[in-house]
């Protein structure tokens, strides 16, 4: 079978039990805990080599009996599975039925690896999503197909988000001897938010409530196998069996979750020594309750965190620069007179490829909003997911990583994105207003047309859906390229041309000549570490 859609080659560079250069970041809003009842997920493929577009999946009219499975991150033919007898047609990580499922990696204990399994983490997910209207349906053909074929991929975090609930599940091989996976799933009680980034976060576990909690019979017998676990089932923590923590599971993983409960909820300060990585036994909930619902903007905007107002603040420090930048280049890790330091890993980061807020709403059709590259200064466009047609603007073939196209969203996000981190305080300011904007308004473009789309019969409301999706998507393709060559006239060389309500000042005389240019200069962070590196260099004697 023809590979339909190329998703999020993330697995990298490994550093202990996780991926802190390659990693994406989940975070989950259960439907009493949103401001509109429905349930959310955030997602950012954040891989240095992916390219960002939007993949969709058709269903054949005559399905062959098999399909082949070829591994995401390295497109390595793994083998062939039996197709469905009915497939859905999805949109990136969800589906027509408001079905989402997103993941982050967490590698964990390399014994469990098993090259010879039959399908990968990403086919899993993009399988699945073909096959399964439920968050439950989809657990279950996750671990059928798993089992069945054997696994071939790394430790793995899912969330899986239907229109009434909202799950997580980690799972991981049983090693190249024993063919299928360990897992287990919890059900996310309504009311309350959840996240995981790139470390396995499910503890302990009620083996007795079926309702909300699912597991593998043997998801203890395998850690005692290899000497990982004593004790009784009660006990037993996947977390620690598989994915043990170290520094960098906590300051570059679980560090993103603690952004994003500190943000919603109160009291997540006492475990800041556990998110910088210094107190493994403070460990955080693998749930908590917001202070206040979390609407969906404020979601997307959690998003975009870099650790402001923490001890972790990239903004702040020197590495921010003279325009408090907050990004790291790659490598994370560097030494200096024998000692090793980290760069943060923050939610919001330079590498990503796409991003998306996935929305299922009970009795509507949900909503994909999706964005390509940094989150923080790019910005997201609503899809219906039960739209046909796929916006050109994120169409897979329009460009490539290796290719620019003057019509994909992908490089004019990029543009944007470059030119911003140059001077991040001033222009990537100016950027996030213009991204604010366009999602409020967005936000209620949307909750126009669920009005109007309620008063269709079924064929003409989704092809309603997918002109809405498809027009908004290019309209903003269009105003980000209008942006591109806005941002670059205002704020050349380092200048700020003034405006008024006209547009930009001129001096009068009919030749376009800047009547008023600014020059902001650096932060005061910046020429206090400058002045004292070069103090007798650069004092000026009087």
């Amino acid at each position: 079978m023809k590979r339909f859609f190329k998703v999020i080659a993330l697995l990298g560079l490994f550093l202990g039990t996780v991926a802190p250069a390659d990693a994406c970041t989940n975070f989950i809003v259960t439907r009493g805990a949103s401001t509109d009842g429905s349930n959310m997920v955030t997602y950012a493929a954040d891989s240095h080599g992916l390219y960002g577009v939007l993949y969709s999946y058709v269903p054949a009219k005559k399905l062959a009996e098999w399909m082949d499975v070829t591994e995401w991150d390295t497109g390595r033919y793994v083998g062939q599975i039996k197709q469905a007898s009915e497939t859905f047609r999805t949109l990136g990580n969800s589906n027509e039925h408001s079905l989402f499922i997103t993941e982050t990696t967490y590698g964990g204990r390399p014994e469990l690896e098993d090259p010879n399994g039959g399908i990968d983490y990403g086919s899993l997910i993009y399988i699945t999503l073909q096959r399964a209207k439920t968050a439950r349906e989809a657990i279950n053909i996750i671990v059928d197909l798993a089992n069945t074929y054997g696994y071939c991929s790394s430790g793995e975090s899912f969330s899986l988000v239907d229109t009434e609930e909202a799950w997580i599940m980690e799972l991981i091989g049983k090693g190249p001897e024993d063919k299928g996976i360990v897992w287990v799933a919890r059900r996310i009680p309504d009311g309350y938010v959840s996240a995981h980034a790139n470390q396995a976060r499910i503890t302990t576990f009620p083996w007795d409530d079926p309702e909300n909690c699912m597991y593998a019979p043997d998801v203890a017998d395998v850690a005692r196998k290899f000497g990982w676990f004593e004790g009784e089932n009660k006990d037993f923590s996947f977390a620690e069996a598989y994915a043990p923590l170290d520094f960098g599971a906590m300051r570059g993983c679980e560090g993103r979750v603690w952004a994003f409960f500190r943000t919603v909820a109160e009291g997540m300060d006492q475990y800041e020594d556990y998110a910088m990585g210094h107190n493994p036994a403070n460990r955080m909930p693998l749930w908590v309750k917001p202070t206040e619902k979390v609407s969906p903007k404020l979601l997307m905007d959690c998003m975009r965190d870099h650790y402001e107002g923490t001890k972790m603040d990239m903004t702040t420090d020197i590495g921010a620069g003279g325009e408090g930048c907050p990004y790291r280049w790659r490598p994370m890790y560097f030494t200096v007179d024998g000692v090793e330091y980290c760069n943060e890993r923050a939610t919001a980061t330079q590498q990503t490829a796409f991003w998306l807020v996935g929305q299922a709403r009970p009795g509507k059709t949900g909503i994909l909003w999706f964005g390509t590259d940094d989150a923080a200064t790019s910005p997201l466009t609503p899809i219906y997911v039960n739209s046909l047609e796929v916006p050109e603007c994120l169409r897979e073939g329009n460009g490539t990583m290796l290719k620019y196209s003057d019509t994909s969203m992908f490089w004019i996000t990029n543009r944007v994105a470059q030119f911003a981190y140059l001077r991040y305080n001033i222009i990537g300011k100016h950027v996030r207003e213009v991204v604010d904007a366009w999602e409020l308004s967005m936000l209620e473009a949307v909750e126009a047309a669920d009005a109007t789309i309620a008063t269709m019969k079924e064929s003409k409301a989704r092809q309603f859906a997918t002109e809405f999706s498809v027009a908004n998507a290019q309209e903003l393709f269009a105003k980000w390229v209008d942006l591109d060559k806005y941002l670059m006239v205002k704020f050349i060389d380092g200048n700020v041309k003034g405006e008024d309500a006209n547009g930009f000042i001129d001096n009068g005389n009919g030749k376009d000549i800047p009547g008023k240019i600014e020059q902001p200069g650096y932060t005061e962070t910046w020429k206090r570490a400058v002045a004292a590196d070069k103090s007798e260099i650069l004092r000026v004697v009087k």
